[in-house]
């Protein structure tokens, strides 16, 4: 196994999911590659009741806001990446999709010729994972490359 994707989303714990796909990467001699999906921007434009201080985002939505979430989300794969310093032990590399975030690994896997994903799976509640699905499972329901679930739910 020579290259390892995996899988960030904005989640705080995606550091974890990131120290162990390098770790893997290390004992395998593989490249990395950080990968991050950019959905719908329409549901970042919803307006939530605060909670915990947090008051969703607001501001107003119009049609160069795609080109705004894609340089955060660039900024947070390089920031990922630079995390690990100048490494010689591993060579990494990001890559930012858009779209549905099960459907874009998948792709993008197959594509790089990754030989394993790595992602994070969150806790969820059972009805939940039954009307919503997760991303993960939706990954491992399709993929033809191993997975390595890190859990990262409280």
């Amino acid at each position: 196994m020579k290259k390892i994707l995996i899988a960030l989303d904005y989640n705080p714990n995606s550091e974890k999911v990131v120290e162990k796909g390098y770790e893997l990467a290390k004992l395998m001699g593989a490249e990395i590659c950080l990968f991050h999906v950019l959905s719908d921007v329409r549901y970042y434009g919803m307006q939530f009741e605060p909670f915990m201080g947090y008051e969703g985002y607001a501001f107003p939505m119009n049609y160069n806001i795609q080109e705004e979430f894609k340089k955060v989300a660039i900024d947070y794969l390089d920031k990922a990446k630079k995390h690990f310093g100048d490494s010689n032990e591993v060579i990494i590399t990001t890559h930012l999709a858009e779209g549905d975030t099960a459907k874009e690994v998948l792709k993008y896997a197959e594509s790089w010729g990754a030989h394993l994903i790595v992602m994070g799976t969150h806790s969820h509640s059972t009805l939940e994972k039954i009307f919503l699905g997760t991303v993960a499972s939706s990954v491992l329901e399709r993929t033809k490359v191993p997975v390595y679930m890190v859990p990262v739910g409280e």
